[in-house]
């Protein structure tokens, strides 16, 4: 994935979205080759020369300014996530520097504390790539109760979410709205493929996905970014019945290291009292680790 091949896919992807009538554009009943804008319109919206942006768009300019961006994310009615993400895209690369071999993930020792602080609630630590790092006996037992709870601790059989939201039938079935749940994974890994543009692993994800799966495959063409650090989720779970949990992914605020999702349900609720019910049906409260050292392979 080249960044700059990202940023011109982002801009085709985005502009065919956008259609005349939702700008404000008259059309006098003229016929179209294509449902969204075209390059000159788009860049009369954002008050550029339409040379510049047809340039910007095929990748052959790296010099755009913050302000240019704006424009371009203001005309292409962006939101304060693909704002970003398009800045993201647009920064130029460092020159003269290879692409680095993507460290070994791994749990820190603060992380390592935080999950054995949440013991109860369910709780999964995810690598950047959505491979899961470590979870707690209820992260398990509610994300992947059909795997190994051993499985993290190896690196080559570790789960990866994204794979089992898409590939995985259990999986899913957990998810009363999968195409919600669908949605929120391509968005964040969108995210994580402009940040990481050099990332061979992450690149092979994203191929082996798009590969298997036609719905990622189409909803990863559309470029829509989705930064979900909460969102409500109604689960069918083959333990407990159905149940309602809010999902909250903890990251530093630099976007880098492992994160930290949490299952939460509203006190007092039905669907609090099936979490309880999994955490007492979730085995030991030991935490799975992975072994200091080891290497992050794609699962």
């Amino acid at each position: 994935m080249k960044q700059h091949g990202q940023l011109a896919d982002f801009l085709q992807a985005r502009r065919g979205l956008l259609r005349p009538e939702d700008v404000g554009l008259r059309t006098y009943g003229e016929r179209r080759r294509v449902p969204g804008l075209r390059r000159e319109e788009l860049a009369m919206l954002a008050g550029i020369s339409a040379p510049y942006y047809a340039r910007l768009e095929q990748g052959q300019s790296r010099n755009a300014s913050r302000e240019v961006l704006d424009a371009i994310a203001t005309a292409l009615h962006l939101d304060e996530s693909e704002r970003a993400h398009l800045h993201e895209l647009a920064r130029a690369p460092k020159r003269g520097r290879a692409a680095l071999r993507p460290r070994p993930e791994g749990v820190t020792p603060a992380t390592g504390a935080l999950l054995a602080a949440l013991e109860g609630t369910p709780t999964i630590v995810m690598g950047r790539r959505s491979d899961v790092l470590a979870w707690n006996a209820q992260g398990h037992a509610l994300f992947a109760g059909h795997f190994d709870r051993s499985s993290p601790a190896e690196p080559g059989r570790r789960p990866n979410m994204a794979k089992l939201v898409f590939l995985d039938a259990h999986t899913r079935d957990l998810y009363t709205d999968w195409p919600a749940k669908a949605r929120a994974v391509v968005g964040n890994l969108r995210l994580t493929a402009g940040r990481y543009p050099q990332d061979p692993l992450l690149a092979g994800l994203v191929g082996e996905l798009t590969m298997r799966s036609p719905e990622f495959a189409a909803m990863w063409a559309d470029h829509r970014i989705l930064a979900c650090d909460v969102a409500d989720y109604e689960m069918h779970h083959p333990t407990v019945g159905t149940l309602t949990v809010t999902q909250q992914t903890l990251q530093s605020p630099q976007g880098t290291g492992p994160a930290v999702v949490i299952a939460t349900a509203a006190p007092g609720s039905a669907s609090a009292a099936a979490l309880s019910l999994l955490a007492q049906a979730g085995g030991g409260s030991e935490a799975v680790r992975p072994r200091r050292g080891a290497e992050s392979r794609p699962s």
